[in-house]
């Protein structure tokens, strides 16, 4: 089929799965099984030449790993290459490898597919088995994969993502393109939202084009979405309060899940945790876990609310990112306007459980 990396969550029978992070290496065992998603594209044809750098612990938009060195971007050297999933995005975007495997919890694999310019895909949640993939939060983890062109993307596709044989592929008849997504990308250069815009109208027709405001439709069919919504009302701009709920909301919920995952391990081993992670990482094992009723209620509401809106024939085209990637050793402030940014945007597919694909 094509050769290929997984990223060093996933399992290997035999090998120690490193999850990014020396101390996590030298305190775990030989993996006893082989990930069923790696299995199951070497039964395809592929074959593995290796594993790649990652973001220790999963816990990293950015893809800088202070043990093993950051791999460097093939379409920006200066700038990260996008995390978690770091090394398969870089290994296929400097044509390493024909494709390769990552783990999308927050963003993992759409984030560096969106920087190193190739094709990535979060599928939707509980599609694609996380067996023997070492967990981040359960209730959001997904395995996805990158390729340079879309015939190797569609081939893994086909593999990981088998469709039966009487399926009828629905196409589109409405296009959800929201202004206020595209304002987060806060620069009056980008014209993707107006070419966008022009593209679907030459294409499918302008009766294709639905333009509504995401933030002001999950405000109104969001109920619990209001008893957090002032807490954000006074963002610094771009920011759409209603989506800086639905990415606090996530992250709260990942942050808990993270915790009953790995804090036991944490507290025991104390492992060296690398700038930005070790402060990540202490803050999710020691904070309190919030009003959890009503943060699976928001979610429920939230995936509700997103079904009715795209049904079965609509695409939601969003940014993935909202900019170009930060520089590698960003300032920390300027890099925390840019993660706020990227998660209110990356949490809609996160916090839903809907697939989400970067098309270069």
């Amino acid at each position: 089929m094509a050769r290929a990396f997984p990223c060093s969550s996933f399992d290997i029978s035999g090998r120690v799965t490193g999850f990014g992070n020396p101390d996590w290496a030298r305190t775990h065992a030989p993996a006893a099984a082989t990930s069923p998603v790696v299995l199951a594209t070497l039964a395809a044809g592929a074959t593995s030449v290796g594993k790649t750098v990652m973001d220790e612990m999963a816990y990293s938009i950015n893809g800088e790993n202070a043990h093993y060195g950051t791999p460097t971007n093939p379409c920006a050297p200066d700038r990260v290459p996008g995390g978690s999933s770091s090394g398969s995005a870089v290994a296929v975007g400097a044509k390493l490898v024909d494709f390769a495997l990552g783990t999308d919890t927050g963003g993992s694999v759409r984030v560096p597919a969106a920087y190193c310019g190739i094709f990535g895909l979060r599928p939707s949640h509980g599609l694609v088995s996380t067996e023997n993939v070492i967990p981040m939060s359960q209730m959001f983890d997904t395995v996805g994969w990158f390729a340079r062109d879309l015939s190797t993307f569609s081939r893994v596709s086909n593999v990981l993502l088998p469709l039966p044989a009487d399926n009828i592929i629905k196409q589109p008849t409405q296009f959800s393109i929201p202004k206020d997504c595209f304002e987060i990308l806060g620069s009056l250069k980008d014209k993707t939202y107006q070419i966008l815009n022009a593209s679907v109208a030459k294409r499918f027709g302008s009766d294709a084009v639905d333009n509504r405001n995401l933030g002001e439709f999950v405000s109104d069919n969001v109920p619990t979405i209001g008893k957090f919504i002032s807490n954000f009302s006074k963002s610094e701009a771009p920011s759409i309060p209603a989506l800086s709920v639905i990415s606090y909301v996530m992250r709260c919920l990942q942050r808990s899940e993270f915790k009953a995952n790995h804090a036991e391990w944490v507290n025991t081993v104390k492992p060296n945790l690398g700038p930005g992670i070790r402060e990540r990482v202490y803050e999710a094992i020691t904070s309190e876990d919030g009003p959890m009723e009503d943060f699976h209620a928001l979610r429920t509401e939230f995936k509700s609310a997103l079904s009715a809106l795209v049904k079965d024939d609509v695409i939601l085209v969003i940014p993935t990112v909202p900019g170009s990637p930060p520089k590698l050793r960003m300032e920390a402030a300027a890099l925390e306007n840019f993660r706020a940014r990227a998660f209110s945007l990356l949490s809609i597919a996160g916090l839903s459980g809907f697939c989400q694909v970067y098309v270069c």
